[in-house]
C-alpha cells in the first residue's frame, strides 16, 4: 500500500459508496464515510450493514470495530476525497448532477493542497470537468486540474472519474478483480488517481482522460441495453410467430459468434436502465440506435401488463387472485431501483380494480423485506410467502429469483402462468 494515502473521505454510504469504503478501510487507509441520511450513519457506526451483499455485513462490522471506518453527516479533511452519490434523470431525460455538485460543494471548504478528487458517480461526459471548476470557483486560493492546462505544473487540487463496475451479489470479489478506467482531467490527475486505485484494485488500472472515461462507462451499458433490446423485441416477434423464444436463443447462441442475451419485463438498477439517457440527452441525432432501445426496454413493463389483462379476460372470471413473483431488478439481490417489477406490480395495482375489480393481488419476494414505499399506498395489495403465493390462480414471474427457480412446475399446473423469465417456460 502507497505511504501517500493515509486517509479517505466517501461522500455517500449507497450500494457503492458502502462497499468501496469498506474494501478501502480494509487496506489500512482509514475512512470516514458521509451520508446525509443519519439512520445509515448510526446503523454503520454500530457495526451494522444497511445493505443486503454477501460478505459486506461481515467486513463491515470488522472494519468499523477495528476503527478503520467510521461515518458521519458532513465530510471532514483527508487526503483523497471518493464521492458516490446517485445521477438520476430528470422527466425530461437529462441528467440532474445536483447530488454532484452538492456533494461538491460540501467539500469544497476542508480541500487542501495535495488533496485528490475522485468522482465514482456515473456522469455525463464534461461533468468531470465542471466538477473541477466548481471547486476552482468556490475555492479561488487553490489551482484545479484543468484541461489541456500546463502539464509542467502540477495543480493543489487534482481531479478525476472513476467509474464503478461491479455487480450485485458480487461487490467485494469485482471491486478487487476487475479492471477499472481512471480519466483525469489532466495527465497528473489520472497517474494519482491509478496509484490510489492500486491500493485496493487487483486489476488493471487503465488511465486515460476524463472524457473517455465518462463515455466508456455510459457506452458500457448503452451497450449491454441495446442487446437486451434486441432480446426483447426477438420476444414479439417470437410472440407472433408462435414461436419459443427461450429455445430460439438457445439454437441460435450455439452459433461461435452469437451471444443474445435473455428477454424479460424490462431493466432495472442504477446503470442500465439510466445511463444510456445521458448519451441520448446530449446527441440526440446522433444517438438513434441507443434511443431506441432506450423506448424499446423502457415499455416492456406496459406490454407485461397488456399480457396480464388479455390472460385475465380469456379466462372468464375463473382468475380471482394473482401473485407477482418478485420485486428487486435482478434476481438474488435486494435492490429495487429501477424495477421493471416495480412498475409492473404498480400498473396492475392501479388497473384491476378498474378492468378487473374483484380479483386480489399479492407479490412474493423473499429478498426485499419490506414494501416499497411506492407500493405500500395500495391498501389491497399484500406482500406473502412463497407458498401464499403458489395458491394464486395466475403467477406473474418478474424476477429469477433461485427459491423460484427451485419450485416444480408440478406446483403451478393447471395455473395461469404468464413467466416473463422462462423459469416453467423454456
Amino acid at each position: 500500500m502507497s505511504n501517500d494515502f493515509k486517509t479517505c473521505v466517501m461522500i455517500g454510504l449507497g450500494y457503492i459508496g458502502l462497499p468501496t469504503a469498506a474494501v478501502i478501510a480494509r487496506t489500512g487507509i482509514k475512512v470516514l464515510g458521509v451520508d446525509i441520511n443519519p439512520r445509515i450513519v448510526e446503523t454503520i457506526n454500530a457495526g451494522n450493514c444497511p445493505i443486503e451483499e454477501k460478505g459486506l455485513p461481515e467486513l463491515v462490522a470488522q472494519v468499523v470495530a477495528d476503527g478503520r471506518l467510521a461515518a458521519a453527516t458532513s465530510p471532514a479533511h483527508g487526503d483523497v476525497f471518493v464521492i458516490a452519490v446517485p445521477t438520476p434523470f430528470e422527466e425530461t431525460y437529462k441528467p440532474d448532477l445536483s447530488y454532484v455538485e452538492a456533494a461538491v460543494r460540501s467539500i469544497a471548504p476542508i480541500l487542501e493542497r495535495g488533496n485528490l478528487v475522485l468522482l465514482e458517480s456515473t456522469i455525463p461526459v464534461g461533468a468531470t470537468e465542471q466538477a473541477a471548476r466548481w471547486i476552482e470557483m468556490l475555492r479561488p486560493d487553490l489551482t484545479v486540474s484543468r484541461r489541456g492546462g500546463d502539464e509542467s505544473r502540477i495543480a493543489d487540487v487534482l481531479v478525476a472519474h472513476c467509474p464503478e463496475r461491479i455487480l450485485p451479489g458480487q461487490m467485494l470479489r469485482e471491486l478487487v478483480e476487475n479492471d477499472r478506467v481512471i480519466g483525469g482531467v489532466c495527465r497528473a490527475s489520472a497517474e494519482r488517481g491509478r496509484a490510489f486505485y492500486k491500493t485496493f484494485v487487483g486489476g488493471d488500472c487503465l488511465i486515460t482522460d476524463s472524457r473517455t472515461a465518462e463515455l466508456c462507462k455510459l457506452s458500457e451499458n448503452a451497450f449491454r441495453d441495446v442487446n437486451i433490446a434486441f432480446a426483447n423485441e426477438l420476444s414479439v416477434i417470437c410472440e407472433e410467430y408462435g414461436i419459443s423464444v427461450w429455445e430460439l436463443v438457445d439454437l441460435a447462441n450455439h452459433h461461435p459468434r452469437v451471444n443474445i442475451l435473455q428477454p424479460g419485463p424490462g431493466v432495472g438498477g442504477h446503470c442500465i436502465a439510466v445511463d444510456p439517457w445521458f448519451i441520448v440527452s446530449a446527441m440526440d441525432d446522433k444517438a438513434r440506435l441507443i434511443r431506441e432501445a432506450r423506448w424499446i426496454n423502457s415499455g416492456r413493463p406496459r406490454l407485461v401488463v397488456r399480457k396480464v389483462l388479455e390472460e385475465l379476460d380469456a379466462s372468464d372470471g375463473k382468475v380471482r387472485s394473482i401473485a407477482c413473483f418478485g420485486l428487486s431488478y435482478k434476481p438474488n439481490i435486494d435492490d429495487v431501483r429501477e424495477s421493471p417489477a416495480i412498475e409492473i406490480v404498480e400498473y396492475l395495482a392501479k388497473d384491476l380494480p378498474l378492468y378487473h375489480p374483484g380479483v386480489s393481488l399479492s407479490v412474493v419476494d423473499p429478498f426485499v423485506s419490506e414494501m416499497p414505499k411506492h407500493l405500500a399506498s395500495f391498501s389491497d395489495l399484500k406482500k406473502v410467502g412463497v407458498d401464499e403465493g403458489l395458491a394464486a390462480d395466475m403467477i406473474v414471474m418478474l424476477v429469477d429469483h433461485r427459491q423460484f427457480k427451485e419450485i416444480p412446475a408440478s406446483r403451478v399446473a393447471g395455473k395461469v402462468l404468464v413467466d416473463t423469465r422462462g423459469v416453467w417456460s423454456r
